[in-house]
């Protein structure tokens, strides 16, 4: 009986304190914006709505395909992976390879671990982060780790390899970047 009684005053604290968890927070989030939502002053906005898109596309909120041709002007920049040498030139060289992540808005490319049916005990693992969008020796920055099992597959040390197979896969991607780069610009040298 004694137990049963404990049981349903923890479960009764349990739902308190989570109610009163929530409802500090949610009074934290309310206090951050003032108690104002954002965009909430209808005085700001035209009631026509053909005026509010107008203002929204001055602004830079919106996009129209007309713009798309034209340079940037004051909107967003829309690039996509396929438009970037870099990117392609990576993902072209880790071709051969099964990849875990791959996420162009944060500029990583993950593999997954990859062995040869010859080393089947022995396995690497490559991550490629962007620093920038250049084609420079100092705009990748390469690791890559290697992971060596005993023939259980239960005791594996994974150590950071470094110097020649990064610097052969930094050479090999900025090599094929510059290419795509030069076919790009012919390209773009036709179509005007």
């Amino acid at each position: 009986m004694l137990y049963k009684l404990k049981m349903k005053i923890k479960i009764y604290l349990d739902k308190t304190y989570k109610i009163f968890s929530f409802l500090l927070l949610f009074g934290f989030l309310l206090n951050g914006c003032n108690g104002k939502f954002p965009g909430a002053d209808a005085r700001k906005f035209p009631d026509d709505p053909k005026l509010r898109v107008k203002k929204n596309l001055e602004e830079g909120r919106g996009f129209k395909i007309g713009n798309l041709l034209e340079t940037n002007k004051g909107g967003g920049v829309f690039e996509f992976a396929s438009s970037n040498e870099l990117w392609k030139a990576s993902l072209d060289v880790l071709d051969f390879m099964p990849l875990t992540s791959v996420n162009y808005s944060g500029g990583i490319i993950i593999s997954d671990w990859y062995s040869t049916e010859q080393s089947s005990n022995e396995s690497i693992k490559i991550s490629i982060r962007f620093l920038t969008n250049e084609i420079r020796s100092d705009s990748l920055d390469i690791k890559v780790f290697n992971k060596k099992c005993n023939k259980t597959f239960i005791d594996c040390k994974i150590v950071s390899k470094s110097g020649n197979i990064v610097e052969e896969l930094k050479r090999e991607i900025l090599k094929k970047a510059t290419i795509y780069k030069k076919e790009n610009e012919e390209k773009d040298k036709k179509n005007n």
